[in-house]
Formats: structure tokens, sequence, C-alpha cells
């Protein structure tokens, strides 16, 4: 049996991305409504953005975080959509070497980061509801601070470290990626090298992007059950429940979406799933997000009220 040709590695490669579907009839259909679930997503995170910066009242480590997972997703929707829509677009679907790895660094970078802030965020309700006496002192600036700091660090050194190590994999001549991004572990299956170093680096990764924050969560709501549950009045445990609502209901779809796809053996898994999994995690999550923290947050709505309100007064003796 002929072996497939190794491609000459200073001559970068050219990737395909089949994307959602081959047939040109659904490319318009497929073209507006990820469009119009971009700039949904991208409005609504940023509107967040801008809510939380511009009300000292929201100045708060709980709204810090909240702004921060509002950018992050942003950044990853803005990581893998933009290149699909300029695919169907312009009717082709190449995406180049260097912007393959380009995009895989970043999808690593702030998917790890939207885990990273989950983990923080369920630390942050941990203390607000355990120890509410010692909140404002244990959740001070400074160490608000160095947790998103260290969110940063612990997701950029090993997303570039995986990147960079991609850089030294030999690809097949067939180099046909059956997503609309470039997902790490399909670009490992076009290898014509080792690459257990690499498929190292993605079982490391799980662990710090994946894993250990999930742990944390689970750790966090663990001990908040136990604390709540004390609370003799139904009113009051429902209260503290309630503020801990939005930051489960992400949580459950972002870990609950990804575990779909990795935990489940390679005998079930099918490109078809991984994709509608994909699809999930990396645009309907970021788009849903600022619903599901806006809608159930009162102080939120309030200060939204406020936003659109100054605005008519402002533009009313314009018209």
């Amino acid at each position: 049996m002929r072996k497939p040709s190794r491609l000459n590695q200073s001559v970068a490669p050219d990737f395909l991305l089949l994307g959602l579907s081959e047939q040109p009839e659904e490319q318009p259909l497929l073209f507006g409504i990820f469009l119009g679930m971009y700039l949904v997503a991208m409005v609504g995170n940023l509107l967040i953005v801008l809510v939380i910066s511009s009300d000292a009242h929201l100045h708060t480590p709980m709204y810090f975080f909240l702004a921060n997972l509002s950018l992050t997703d942003a950044c990853f929707i803005s990581a893998s959509v933009p290149k699909m829509l300029i695919n169907i677009h312009s009717q082709s679907q190449t995406v180049s070497y260097s912007g393959c790895l380009t995009q895989l660094y970043f999808l690593l970078v702030f998917g790890g980061l939207d885990s990273g802030l989950l983990a923080v965020m369920a630390y942050d309700r941990y203390v607000a509801i355990c120890h509410p006496l010692h909140y404002s002192t244990v959740m001070n600036p400074q160490l608000c601070a160095q947790m998103l700091c260290m969110c940063l660090v612990l997701t950029n050194c090993p997303a570039l470290m995986h990147t960079l190590l991609m850089t030294r994999v030999a690809f097949c001549a067939q180099v046909i990626i059956p997503h609309f991004y470039c997902d790490p572990s399909a670009l490992l299956k076009l290898a014509c090298s080792d690459t257990h170093i690499n498929e190292l680096m993605i079982i490391t990764m799980g662990l710090i992007f994946l894993t250990v924050p999930l742990m944390l969560i689970v750790f966090s709501y663990v001990r908040i059950s136990w604390t709540v549950l004390g609370i003799p009045s139904p009113g009051g445990r429902w209260k503290a429940f309630s503020t801990c609502g939005s930051h489960l209901t992400v949580v459950l779809l972002f870990y609950g979406s990804l575990m779909g796809v990795y935990l489940l053996p390679p005998s079930v898994r099918s490109t078809e799933r991984e994709s509608r999994a994909a699809i999930l995690y990396n645009v309907l999550i970021p788009m849903l997000n600022p619903f599901i923290y806006s809608l159930r947050n009162k102080d939120m709505k309030q200060v939204l009220f406020k936003l659109v309100d100054g605005r008519k007064t402002f533009f009313l003796p314009c018209l």
C-alpha cells in the first residue's frame, strides 16, 4: 500500500475547511444565519462591557469578571466565525497555513480563558455566599487583578506552546479539515510525522483548560450548596441560589457541549456530532451569555435602561 505523500514544509500548505455544508443552495442561508448570530453576540457582549464600565455601582468583583468574560466571548466567536463567513461569501474553502495556526492559537487562548473565568466567578460566588462578612476583604481589587492575570498566563503559555509544536508537524498532501475552523485534533489526523508530543500537549491543555477549572467549580458549588441548605428561611435559600443561576446555566452549557464530544469514546464520535457541539460552544454560547446574565440581573437591566433613557434625552433636543 502506497504511503501518503508528505508536503515539503519549506512551502507552507493551504488547508481546506469543508464548513458545515457543501451544498451550494444552502450557503446563502448559512451566511445569513451565522452573520446574524455573530452580530447579536458582538453587540450583546460589548454592550455588557459598556454597561459595567459606565456605572460605578457595578464596579464590583462579580461584574469585573463578567465584563472580562463578555470581552473574551466576543474575541472567542471572532476567532472562527468571520473566516467562515468570508469563505462562504467568496465561495472558497481555503485557509492559509499561517492563518490556520493563528486561528488555532486564538481559539485555544480564548476558549481556555472562558473556562478559567468561569472557575474564578464560581470562587467569587463561594466567597460571597459562604463568607459574606469577609467578601470585601478577600475579593479585593488586587486579588481580582491577580486572578485575571493568572488565567491569562495559564491559557496563553500552553496555547502558544501547542501552536509552536504544530509548526514542527509535517502534513500529508490531502489537507482537508472537516470543520468550519482549524480544530487541533483534526489537524493532527492529517499529519504524516510523529505527533505523540502534540497529543500529549492536547491532554495537558485539557487538564489545564477543562478538568482543573471544572473541579474548582464543582468544589465551589458543593460548599455553596452546603451553606445555602443551612439557611433556615426558604426565602433566604432562594435568594442565595438565585445569585448563582446565570453562572450555573453558562457552566452547564459550556462544559456540557465540550464533554458531549471530547469525553465520548472514538467509536461513538462523528464529524457531524463534533460540528454541532462546536457550533454550540463556539457560536451559540457566546451569543446567549449576554441574555443569560442580563435578563436575570436586576442591576444590569436598571443600568441598561438608564443608558437608553440618557441617549434619548441627549438626542431629543437635536430632533
